[in-house]
C-alpha cells in the first residue's frame, strides 16, 4: 500500500512517522486491497485544549474510508484512529462479501 504521511503546521519526528506507518501497515492483514492512504497529523489547539488530531483516508475499489481522532498524545491518537479504521475495514469487507 503507498501511503503518504502529512503533518500540518509542524516537522513530524521520524520516530512517530515510522510509529503511524507501522499501525497503518498492520491494516493489510484485515483487507488486503486497499490501493492507498494518507494520514494527516495536526496539532488541536481549539478552546484551550492542546490535543493532536490524527486523521486516516484509506482508498479502497469503490470507497473511501476515513477516521479522525483526538487525543493528548499522537500516538493515543493513532492507536484510536487505527482501531476505528479497523472496525470500518472489517465492515467494509464483509458487505463485500454478501455480494
Amino acid at each position: 500500500m503507498k501511503l503518504q504521511m502529512h503533518s500540518i503546521h509542524f516537522d513530524a519526528d521520524p520516530q512517530l512517522i515510522e510509529f503511524v506507518r507501522q499501525k497503518i501497515n498492520k491494516l493489510d492483514t484485515f483487507y488486503d486491497r486497499i490501493v492507498e492512504g494518507e494520514v494527516f497529523l495536526k496539532h488541536n489547539n481549539n478552546d484551550g485544549t492542546n490535543t493532536k488530531t490524527v486523521e486516516i483516508k484509506l482508498f479502497v475499489p469503490g470507497a473511501t474510508l476515513f477516521s479522525q481522532e483526538d487525543a493528548p498524545s499522537f500516538e493515543a491518537a493513532a492507536d484510536a484512529a487505527v482501531e476505528a479504521m479497523r472496525r470500518q475495514l472489517k465492515r467494509f469487507k464483509e458487505k463485500q462479501m454478501a455480494h
